[in-house]
């Protein structure tokens, strides 16, 4: 096992700090590119999982987010009330309900296609970089799930 440096405590040096600045930070750049879209960023978040793979069921969302349910209906519930997602009965089960978007719900995707070039102008870091902390943030999440 590796050594901890004497001065392991201070702040700059904790990967918790660093991630949650980072995390606020950016969710702060998607703010104002998502704000003409009417979407906030978790609601972004679902929308992006439904265009990519809908129909979906509720329970399939909350995996995909990593959202626990309470956090999830209240964002879900927005989306319907916006029109942008309806609920479509499962065949054969009365009580269960995928998710899909609704004919604005597919529109918005279109203008939606502007928010990550937009991200990155913003960032301004090369793409490759923003890949590369993307993947290296997968090994990291992949790390805490397997811990977990």
């Amino acid at each position: 096992m590796q050594e901890l440096p004497d001065d392991a405590l201070e702040l700059d040096r904790q990967v918790c700090f660093a991630l949650a600045v980072a995390s606020r930070s950016v969710i702060g750049v998607y703010r104002p590119i998502l704000e003409p879209l009417g979407l906030t960023h978790p609601q972004y978040l679902v929308m992006l999982a439904l265009w990519g793979d809908a129909p979906l069921r509720f329970g399939e969302i909350a995996e995909m987010l990593r959202l626990d349910p309470a956090t999830l209906s209240p964002i879900i519930k927005r989306l319907e009330q916006s029109g942008l997602v309806e609920r479509t009965p499962v065949d054969g089960d009365e009580r269960t309900f995928h998710l899909v978007p609704t004919d604005a719900g597919r529109a918005l995707r279109e203008r939606a296609l502007a928010v990550p070039p937009a991200v990155v102008e913003r960032l301004g870091l090369p793409v490759e970089r923003l890949l590369a902390l993307r993947d290296e943030l997968a090994a990291v999440i992949a790390a805490v799930e397997r811990s977990g």
